[in-house]
Parts: C-alpha cells; sequence; structure tokens
C-alpha cells in the first residue's frame, strides 16, 4: 500500500472535476463516494440529483468562518492510497475504513474528539483511492501537519498487516519516481511491457554505462533513437537535459519529455557528472576504445568478472562510500551485460538490472574515485559489442554472471546491516534474477565438461576426488554428490595438465568467498578454479581430444608423435 501526499492546492473544484471526471486518459471508471466526515455528504457519482459544485462547497465551508487575511494560502490537502497490482481487490467499505484511518494518522480528523477538518474520499479504480481535505476546521483551528507523509506512511504499514496485503519496506526517498496511473493505463493501451517513463530511464541508464565523458554519453543516447534536449545557460554552459521517446506524445501530438532527475535521482546531469570522475579522453582514445576483435567479448567478460570480484573484496573490507560506489557501478556492469548478452539470458539479465538499480542508491553517498574498475569494465562489454550464446562468448558469459549473482548477495547483506529495507530487498530480487540467467547461460559449458568428466578413466576421476577431500574436507561428501561434480573433475584435471597443483588451487577457490548460498557449489567451483587458472571457459572442442593427463604420467613417445600427426 503506497500512500502519497501531493501539492496543497487552492481550488477545492477543480480537483473534484478531476476526481469524478474521465481522466486524462479516459482511465477513471464508476467514480463514487467511499467516505467522508459526514456520512449524508452529497455523492455526485451515486446521485443523479447530486452536483459537485454542492460537495465543494461543503468541503470550503469552514473557510467562511475565518477572515480572509486568516485563511492559507492553499487550503487543499490531497492523499492517493494505492494497492500493488497483485493485492485483492479491496470493496468499498474497506476502502472507505482505509481512507479514515489515513486521515487519523495525518491529523486531518480526529475522531476521539469528534472535530476535525472536512474530507472526502473518492474511488475511480480498483487499486487506489483518492482523499481531498480542506484545511481549516469548522471552529477555524488549523491543523498541524508537520511530518504527515510519515504518519501516514506508518499507518499503510499496519493496515497491511490487517487485510493481508503486500507488505512494502520501509522507505528513504531514495527511490526513482513511480509511474502514476494515467503512466500505467497508457502503456497498457499502447501494449508497453512497461511505462514510457520506465524505458526511459533503462535507456538513460544503459547509455551511461560506462561512459567515459558527457559527449559519448549524449552520443548514445541519441544512437538509442531517443528525442534528446539539452538545457543550455546564457554563458553556453550545459545544465541539464531532457529525454522523450518519439512515438510517446501528448494530446496537441508534441514529444513528452522528461528529465533526468525525474526518471532518478542518480541519473540529473551533475550526478551523472559525478561518474566521470577522470580526464576527458580524446577523440582518437573514443575511436579507439569502440575498435573490436574477435575475441573482444569473451576478455571483456573475463576482465568483468575479475573487476566484480575485486569490488566484492571492497564492499567487504572498505569504508561506506568506497562500497556504495562499487555498488553503483556494478549496476553499470549489469546494464551493460544485459545490452550484449545473447538471447537467451538478455531477458532476465534485465530483469535484474531493472531490480538493482534500486540496489544501487542510498543515502550513503558513493565515493565515485573507488568505481574506476568497474566503470571500466562496464565500458568494455559496451564496447566488445554483442557476445554469442555460445562458444568463450556464452561461457565467460555464465562465468561473469555467477559472480555478480555474489556480488548481489553481498550487496542485499551491506544493505541490511545498514537497515536499508528496499535496497536489500532489491538486490535480492536481483539475485534470483542472476540465477536464473546462470542456468541459461551455463547450460552448454556445463554440459561439455560435465561430458569430458564422466570421459575420464576411473583412476583419474578417483584421483580428482582425493585432491576434493585433501582441499575442502567439509565440502567434500556434497561436491562429489552434485551433478556438476564431473565438470569440476574435468576442471581440475584441466588445471593440473596446465601445470597447477589441484588440491591447492581448489582449497583457495573455496576459501575465496562463502558457498552457502550456491545453489551447486561444484558450479562455483568450476568458475573460480577456470579463472584462476587462466584456462579456457568453454571446453566443447575438446570433447572429441584425449583425456587431460597428469604431469606425473610418462605417455608413451610413439603414441604422442602418433597423436601429433
Amino acid at each position: 500500500m503506497v500512500p502519497r501526499i501531493h501539492k496543497r492546492g487552492q481550488r477545492t473544484l477543480g480537483l473534484l472535476y478531476y476526481l469524478y471526471g474521465p481522466g486524462n486518459y479516459e482511465e477513471h471508471v464508476n467514480p463514487r463516494l467511499v467516505a467522508s466526515w459526514d456520512n449524508n455528504a452529497p455523492d455526485p457519482g451515486r446521485d443523479g440529483s447530486a452536483t459537485l459544485k454542492q460537495l465543494q462547497q461543503l468541503l470550503d465551508q469552514p473557510l467562511k468562518n475565518i477572515d480572509e487575511s486568516e485563511r492559507p494560502g492553499k487550503h487543499v490537502w490531497h492523499l492517493s492510497v494505492r494497492n500493488a497490482a497483485e493485492d485483492r481487490i479491496l470493496t468499498d467499505e474497506e476502502w472507505g475504513d482505509v481512507a479514515r484511518r489515513m486521515v487519523a494518522a495525518a491529523g486531518i480528523d480526529d475522531p476521539d474528539d469528534g472535530a476535525g477538518c472536512r474530507w472526502a474520499a473518492v474511488r475511480h479504480a480498483d487499486d487506489h483511492i483518492h482523499v481531498v481535505a480542506t484545511l481549516v476546521r469548522e471552529d477555524g483551528y488549523k491543523p498541524d501537519l508537520d511530518h504527515d507523509a510519515a504518519r501516514v506512511q506508518a499507518a499503510a504499514r499496519a493496515l497491511e498487516v490487517e487485510l493481508g496485503l503486500r507488505r512494502l519496506n520501509k522507505g528513504d526517498r531514495t527511490a526513482a519516481q513511480r509511474p502514476t496511473s494515467a503512466e500505467r493505463h497508457k502503456a497498457t493501451r499502447q501494449g508497453r511491457e512497461r511505462t514510457v517513463r520506465e524505458a526511459l530511464r533503462e535507456t538513460v541508464r544503459r547509455s551511461v554505462a560506462g561512459a567515459a565523458d558527457e559527449t559519448e554519453f549524449f552520443a548514445r543516447l541519441t544512437s538509442s533513437g531517443l528525442l534528446v534536449r539539452r538545457r543550455v545557460a546564457p554563458s553556453g554552459d550545459l545544465l541539464g537535459y531532457t529525454v522523450a521517446l518519439p512515438d510517446n506524445r501528448n494530446r496537441e501530438g508534441e514529444p513528452v519529455f522528461f528529465s533526468g532527475s525525474k526518471l532518478a535521482p542518480d541519473l540529473s546531469l551533475p550526478r551523472i557528472r559525478e561518474r566521470f570522475g577522470e580526464p576527458k579522453q580524446s577523440e582518437d582514445g573514443r575511436r579507439q576504445g569502440r575498435k573490436r576483435s574477435p575475441g573482444a567479448p569473451a576478455a571483456a567478460r573475463r576482465a568483468a568478472t575479475q573487476a566484480t570480484w575485486q569490488g566484492l573484496l571492497v564492499i567487504d573490507r572498505s569504508g561506506d562510500g568506497a562500497a556504495a560506489a562499487q555498488i553503483a557501478a556494478a549496476g553499470e556492469v549489469l546494464d551493460a551485460l544485459a545490452k550484449t548478452s545473447a538471447a537467451h539470458t538478455r531477458r532476465e539479465l534485465r530483469d535484474a538490472a531493472f531490480a538493482f538499480e534500486r540496489a544501487s542508491r542510498s543515502h550513503v553517498r558513493a565515493e565515485r574515485r573507488h568505481d574506476r574498475a568497474l566503470r571500466q569494465a562496464a565500458r568494455d562489454l559496451v564496447h566488445s559489442g554483442p557476445a554469442l550464446g555460445r562458444g568463450e562468448d556464452g561461457a565467460t558469459t555464465a562465468m561473469l554472471i555467477d559472480m555478480l549473482f555474489f556480488l548481489a548477495v553481498t550487496t542485499a547483506s551491506w544493505h541490511g546491516k545498514r537497515h536499508h529495507a528496499q535496497q536489500a530487498a532489491a538486490a535480492h530480487q536481483a539475485a534470483e534474477h542472476l540465477r536464473t540467467a546462470y542456468q541459461s547461460a551455463a547450460g552448454q559449458p556445463m554440459g561439455a565438461l560435465y561430458r569430458r568428466g564422466r570421459q575420464l578413466a576411473q583412476p583419474l576421476q578417483q584421483r580428482q576426488a582425493d585432491f576434493v577431500r585433501q582441499a575442502v574436507p567439509e565440502l567434500a561428501e556434497q561436491v562429489l554428490a552434485e551433478p556438476g561434480w564431473f565438470a569440476l573433475a574435468a576442471t581440475l584435471a584441466d588445471a593440473e595438465a596446465a601445470g597447477h597443483e589441484p588440491a591447492g588451487l581448489l582449497s583457495e577457490a573455496a576459501a575465496r568467498r562463502e558457498l552457502d548460498s550456491a545453489e551447486s557449489v561444484s558450479d562455483v567451483l568450476v568458475w573460480r578454479l577456470r579463472r584462476a587458472a587462466d584456462l579456457p571457459a568453454d571446453t566443447s572442442a575438446m570433447l572429441t581430444g584425449p583425456s587431460p593427463t597428469p604431469p606425473t604420467a610418462r605417455p608413451d613417445r610413439r603414441h604422442a608423435r602418433r597423436r601429433a600427426r
């Protein structure tokens, strides 16, 4: 349940015309009164003889009891209360009780004293009501509405429990502005998956992910198909920007523009400039960054995995400002990965980035100088171009998603310790999307490793099992019972063939990070080992080749020459 106190006004009749009218986009259905200060108040929605003027005059009557000079300049108090889409539909009687609780909590009405301001609650949709009140009592007293927003929020949390509704976490006013009901209805009519405000916010986020400077940021905005306007001071300095979708028009046929700050607090131009921090690259440098090589997507994903791992360490061990910077920059990596990944993972990665966006903002101010490695990783992902869903591209995508999952879990824990309830919940939600994305991305490369592990000779399989029992005795039986064990066995064999000491490498990989949140411990260890030992992420091309031979064995030289030929 989301209560929202709107700006105060001075035209009661104008607000009533809107509440009882068809709405800006014909979204109002069957407007009617569900509660008011007086059970006999006229209801123009149900009573054909009642008029909006009559209701307005009754609401504003207390103003006439005081001298005109003492009347408040803006006497109209307006509250909307909205339920979540998954909530059950409340009856008119239940919405009436909600309205009474809200006006009492705000200080508009005092049922115990039998005195209060005049108010009326109007319902014109299944999921919300509007309350309009006059801020003068009949005795001329003007209510004290300091902290009314906090009080109605507290009432909403109690009502969620009593009415069995979705329970929301307490906010800290760092969230992006929610789409209005008109924007949601318009998106439904136009067949959009998300509202225009949300679509613009996502596009702007992707445009700023890893951008080196303002020039690159605005070039990306334009190339993404948005209409962009820049606000320039008389001195020529750039003050801000607005964006619009070309096909989103108002009644006059003009594009509907949104400023960056209206999309999200950290998308205003001053806040975006904080991300750049470094000296501007030359045009030659920007062109160099856009060059792509055949292995670029896989290389960029490997580098991003390493940067994400370093970011995890910073979140765990550094101050709040540095940790907040890593979390914010991780959002850029997620945006860049969603933009450049293959179709079968793109949807879940997009949803993960959409959820994590809320986790990237809190009242802890990010110290941006600490986020350069992750921002560079996001930049490399963007400039490396789209990745294939197979081969080394697909395997390194799974490797990176695995690491980002742990970063999301770490972020949720970091926010939870600081009582950032909404951010912690958003990070957990992002982690679940990343878990699903990983399952899609890892199917092919883990399948190839699994088959290679099954093809290992029995003595070699036993040798790898002994390494596991030696390196991680407390996890050994769990790992050996998992389906991913054969993939881990193949990876240990690859590491040994590459000259590494498998037991030590495995022990170090297991100790690097907690494994309790992992759905498959063996999967996590596979990616940690392959990254630490610099092994190819994709081994499907090796399926028809011989099994890796440990360095202690001495293969027959004639057989080796024959195999080489």
